[in-house]
């Protein structure tokens, strides 16, 4: 063959070579609409958050350009508390929010209409506990049988914790004086001894711990609450139902975040960057559980629970705010 012939012959073999690698590419690409990645209906994503340990695997996702790999681009945003962050799916402020379960729950019972796209945590020791000062002499469950108790949000997870973990030790729910308190101002409550303890989650206890020297009365995790689900995220059902392929790339990207979370040292530097906390406050905060499921059985416990003591007049179904693709496995 002629030296012409054959630069041609090479050339168009490159060339070729070359449609078929991009075009490789591009089927790979996230939400190019292939078979293997379905395209992204809403890839540009507002999540909520709050700076507590629980959200670790979703910075740490963001981050690390684990949600990018996955065709979606976060934006994190910070939330004042769980009620209105809910009430910012509703008015599309926020495109999943970060919240109790019970909060969630409490919410859907009122017609909010949710769909659970991740389990955030599960308690472990001491992740969440009723902390108090040695001077205000409450060193027992029971030594005081009408408690002033602080907590974050009126009837959400701390309410219903802490009547569990007080009426098992002996304390009358009905005698619990709850007061409502950011968890940034519980410090002040216990030094001003307007509350006789404060209901917190980390880093909060080891900081109140280390500022104060404050003590914990009890762990809000134990018997009916021993690893209990705390938190989760949830978007509208109506947005879920727009964008289903962005939903399942979502908690796909967050299940792989979930279970990188298991390293509690990424979890501790993490901690540095969002929560505001030092070196040796995050080196010593208590970690619980990052559940990589969905799973339905597990929540009805909150549920149930919540209907139990009142927060909910009649059972919810937590199977029924899974995914639809979820409900049935």
């Amino acid at each position: 063959m002629a030296i012409g012939a054959v630069r041609r012959t090479a050339v168009a073999l490159a060339g070729a070579l070359g449609l078929v690698a991009s075009a490789a590419g591009c089927s790979m690409l996230p939400g190019s609409g292939s078979s293997n990645s379905p395209t992204l209906e809403h890839p540009a994503l507002r999540v909520g958050y709050q700076a507590q340990v629980d959200v670790a695997p979703l910075y740490m996702a963001v981050k690390s350009g684990l949600f990018d790999a996955a065709g979606l681009k976060i934006e994190l945003v910070q939330e004042n508390n769980d009620q209105d962050a809910i009430k910012q799916l509703a008015g599309g402020q926020l495109d999943v929010a970060f919240a109790t379960h019970v909060g969630f729950f409490k919410a859907e019972a009122g017609g909010a209409q949710l769909e659970l796209q991740g389990e955030a945590y599960q308690a472990g020791t001491n992740t969440m506990a009723l902390v108090t000062l040695p001077s205000l002499g409450y060193n027992n469950p029971i030594s005081k049988p009408t408690p002033r108790i602080a907590v974050n949000a009126d009837n959400d997870l701390g309410v219903l914790t802490t009547k569990s973990v007080l009426d098992t030790a002996g304390v009358q729910q009905n005698k619990i004086a709850f007061s409502t308190i950011p968890f940034t101002d519980m410090i002040t409550a216990l030094q001003n001894r307007t509350v006789d303890a404060a209901w917190m989650v980390e880093p909060f206890i080891t900081k109140a711990e280390q500022q104060l020297g404050a003590t914990i009365l009890t762990d809000a995790a134990r018997g009916a609450t021993q690893e209990f689900p705390m938190t989760g995220y949830a978007s509208s059902k109506k947005f879920a139902d727009a964008n289903p392929n962005t939903m399942a790339a979502f908690r796909k990207a967050l299940q792989q975040a979930q279970q990188q979370a298991s390293d509690r040292l990424q979890v501790q530097i993490a901690l540095k960057d969002y929560a505001g906390v030092d070196a040796a406050t995050a080196d010593l905060v208590s970690v619980g559980n990052f559940p990589t499921t969905l799973n339905a059985v597990r929540l009805q416990r909150v549920a149930d629970m919540m209907q139990t003591s009142g927060m909910l007049l009649n059972r919810l179904d937590a199977q029924s705010m899974l995914p639809p693709q979820q409900q049935n496995s």
